[in-house]
């Protein structure tokens, strides 16, 4: 790794190659890009995080359809948040954008913070996307260090190391700190995202058609592949639960509020158990109600660290009403779902369950 001078021209060398790059290809019709104020390109970063630009496009205009600025995020119900959130993923990115709208609303009067260190204290804003967001939003020189830029920075100058560990990380923020220009910043922070995200990526990257594959330390010595290293990941585990389907004779199913910590913190899901006896206790508790329950197809989901193997439980209770906890209970229909916050897997296991109500009533 080239240090002090010759990392700073290798950096300004790095720079306007990308410069230059991004003007002929890079991408500037992503809809964050249209009307660039920094809520906009907040929304946009938290979005993005650990998810494709094609798959944020259509959440992220639905998104600022219904919550054009921080005041209208603020002010909406965290479940409204959930619900539009809904099959992105990652869903602890919701409530801490809900979370930090709320405190721009009461300590910063409605208006997105000015400063590095008030952008970087609001809650799921770290040192790189305060960066971007400053960065990219009114061109202040931050330098980032997202995963694409990690990637691009790691193979141009071959560091060693997995970028994760303490020492790796503090090279790389140097090199990042380097190659940050003092004008167009906007311009090169995404044009070195978008490298990292379209030519340099982690597997089968593009060299032939990369504005710096003449000068990339990773190309020219052939460790691509290798570079940035690995993280070493242990044996995923699996995990079995239950979770009770308990349906009314017009089709409605209870669901139940996760807690906020944990997986599918704060969304709307079926009461989940460690066997089918603790789902019949719960069934009889709850709703006073005695029923079969009935398994059905697995439901298998796939996490960052584990895998997840549902086993439904399908109970018919015909003659209850209430809901036993509004705050916490609520009885769900596909066909008036309301503004809830689900889950993707379980939101489709209700669609099919309601699909083969809907046959089976016909056939009968």
């Amino acid at each position: 790794m080239p240090a002090g001078n010759a990392a700073e021209v290798s950096g300004a060398r790095l720079a306007r190659a990308l410069i230059e790059w991004h003007a002929r290809c890079g991408r500037h019709d992503l809809p964050w890009q249209r009307d660039r104020t920094a809520y906009r390109v907040w929304v946009s970063e938290i979005m993005l995080q650990q998810t494709q630009v094609g798959t944020v496009i259509p959440y992220y205009e639905r998104f600022m359809q219904r919550f054009p600025d921080v005041g209208a995020l603020a002010d909406a119900p965290l479940d409204e948040v959930l619900h539009l959130w809904s099959g992105l993923g990652y869903y602890a990115r919701a409530r801490n954008l809900h979370r930090a709208a709320v405190q721009i609303r009461d300590e910063h009067d409605g208006r997105f913070p000015e400063t590095f260190a008030a952008v970087a204290a609001l809650p799921g804003i770290g040192r790189s996307t305060a960066g971007a967001i400053l960065a990219l939003a009114r061109g202040e020189r931050f330098a980032i260090l997202d995963g694409n830029v990690r990637r691009v920075l790691s193979r141009y100058f071959g560091v060693e190391g997995e970028p994760a560990q303490r020492h790796t990380a503090e090279q790389l923020w140097a090199l990042s700190e380097a190659c940050t220009p003092a004008e167009q910043v906007e311009v090169y922070t995404q044009a070195v995202m978008d490298l990292g995200a379209t030519l340099c990526t982690r597997r089968n990257p593009a060299c032939e058609r990369c504005p710096l594959t003449q000068t990339c330390l990773a190309r020219r010595t052939g460790r691509q592949h290798e570079l940035p290293a690995p993280k070493r990941r242990p044996e995923r585990p699996l995990r079995r639960v239950y979770m009770l389907a308990a349906q009314r004779a017009d089709g409605a199913v209870l669901l139940e509020r996760r807690p906020e910590r944990g997986i599918w913190g704060g969304l709307w899901c079926l009461p989940e158990f460690d066997s089918a006896a603790a789902a019949e206790t719960y069934l009889a508790r709850l709703l006073g109600a005695a029923a079969a329950l009935r398994p059905l197809a697995a439901i298998e989901h796939a996490f960052t660290h584990f895998d997840l193997v549902i086993t439904p439980l399908l109970a018919h209770c015909s003659a209850y009403d209430g809901a036993p906890d509004p705050a916490q209970h609520a009885w769900y229909h596909v066909s008036a779902p309301g503004a809830l916050g689900l889950p993707a897997p379980i939101l489709r296991f209700l669609q099919r369950l309601a699909s083969a109500a809907a046959q089976t009533q016909l056939f009968d």
